[in-house]
């Protein structure tokens, strides 16, 4: 039987490169939450959780429009854009593998 991670899409920049990504570790994040292994998730990737709530509220503003959902919208954007720049340069420069 095929596991999840048999359809995976491998990453041309590393492949090409040699570096990651900004979104390496996505697919294999959302991996690890359908498997149960919500800590590995994050380590992962750690923007896994504020990109789950940003779609989340998207999604309920398209059905239902609530006062602040712009608000908080933007400020969702604003940390994941800051996290997954964060866990790159970390990923990049300070690897201590």
């Amino acid at each position: 039987m095929m596991s999840p991670e048999d359809y995976m899409l491998h990453c041309l920049n590393k492949k090409l490169f040699g570096l990651d990504c900004m979104g390496c570790g996505m697919q294999r994040s959302i991996a690890f939450i359908l498997n149960g292994d919500l800590l590995s998730a994050f380590y992962m990737f750690p923007a896994i959780y504020s990109l789950m709530a940003l779609v989340i509220v998207i999604f309920i503003n398209y059905f239902v429009n609530f006062k602040h959902a712009f608000k908080i919208i933007v400020i969702l954007a604003i940390m994941n854009a800051m996290l997954i720049l964060g866990n790159f340069i970390f990923k990049t420069f300070f690897n201590f593998n």
